[in-house]
């Protein structure tokens, strides 16, 4: 899956389009204010979000966001279901 269109909402949430389907809100209010999220506190900031060439939200200041991570928030799926060879992987002591 591959996130295809981005755009801001009204209290910190974005819309979201992945090229699987899959679209929707997602509510980041839980991130706004903290740590390198307090950007978003600035007026206006938040709304500038851009779709970046490599596929992941951005906003000013090289601050971003992993769009597997936003895409299992929106669809509520597991990293197992997203990516089901992870169990496949050998696990070395």
């Amino acid at each position: 899956m591959r996130l295809i269109e981005i755009a801001p909402k009204e209290g910190y949430r974005l819309f979201l389009r992945y090229d699987d389907g899959a679209c929707g809100e997602v509510d980041l209010s839980f991130y706004a204010g903290r740590g390198i999220f307090a950007a978003w506190l600035k007026h206006g900031v938040f709304e500038q979000v851009t779709l970046a060439e490599a596929g992941h939200p951005e906003w000013p200041g090289e601050l971003d966001l992993c769009p597997d991570m936003l895409y299992m928030k929106l669809t509520g799926k597991t990293p197992e279901e997203v990516f089901p060879t992870l169990h496949k992987l050998p696990v070395h002591a």
